[in-house]
């Protein structure tokens, strides 16, 4: 017999009618994660099933949460994980989307497009504006609307009548830093700003600690503007 809250069957798996909602439960309180439902992708790549009924069988026979004193998945575990999805659902979530006003949504999506992405953006950029500041001991000024543009710049040191461009370019933690993508990108701009203003052009690429406190990733770069600020005096 069909049932109604099932949209789409793919292969083993299922589409739920309310999967966003379901998905999000799951989520919030932990549900499916190692600790609660063991280490998935371990236990399936050890089983390495032909078919879903192996695997099935291998799970409610090896299957074991992934935590001290962690206990055995069963079947009724797994009925036991989706009662409380409901609880949580239909009490928790419940209550709380009953007290959500219009006003509240309209503000909240405001804040999270806008403000947020500018306090973000705001926060990596000073954190590391600051210390290269301070590390170069020249005072570094934001670059005007139309440098960015033109030359691919952020930031500039002026040295006389001439310019050092910065361009502060963040990395995400782990990912690998390709230099030469970026200065063949920004090749001829930079080269255009040398002309026009004497100096050269600096990437400075920003990271954060697993901490989360952000810092200058390519800290050979202050030696190098400081040499050019020695070239152009």
């Amino acid at each position: 017999m069909a049932k109604d809250w099932i949209t789409v069957t793919d292969g083993e798996g299922l589409k739920f009618k309310h999967e966003t909602l379901l998905n999000y439960g799951l989520n919030r309180w932990g549900l499916n994660k190692a600790y609660s439902v063991g280490a998935l992708s371990e236990l399936i790549r050890t089983c390495a099933p032909n078919e879903f009924k192996e695997w099935e069988e291998f799970y409610f026979t090896k299957g074991k949460q992934k935590k001290k004193n962690g206990i055995n998945i069963t079947r009724e575990y797994i009925t036991g994980l989706g009662q409380t999805l409901y609880i949580k659902l239909s009490e928790v979530v419940q209550n709380e989307l009953a007290s959500i006003t219009e006003e509240e949504c309209i503000e909240y999506a405001y804040n999270l497009v806008l403000r947020r992405t500018y306090d973000g953006y705001r926060t990596e950029i000073e954190t590391i504006y600051g210390q290269l500041e301070g590390a170069v001991e020249r005072k570094i000024e934001p670059a005007p609307d139309n440098w960015d543009r033109t030359y691919g710049v952020d930031f500039f040191i002026k040295i006389g009548e001439k310019f050092i461009g910065i361009q502060i370019k963040p990395i995400a933690s782990g990912q690998a830093l390709n230099q030469y993508q970026w200065i063949e990108m920004h090749k001829v701009s930079h080269a255009k700003f040398e002309k026009e203003f004497g100096g050269k052009v600096f990437f400075v690429y920003s990271t954060k600690s697993t901490a989360g406190k952000k810092k200058i990733y390519n800290i050979e770069v202050i030696e190098q503007i400081r040499a050019e600020i020695i070239r152009l005096n």
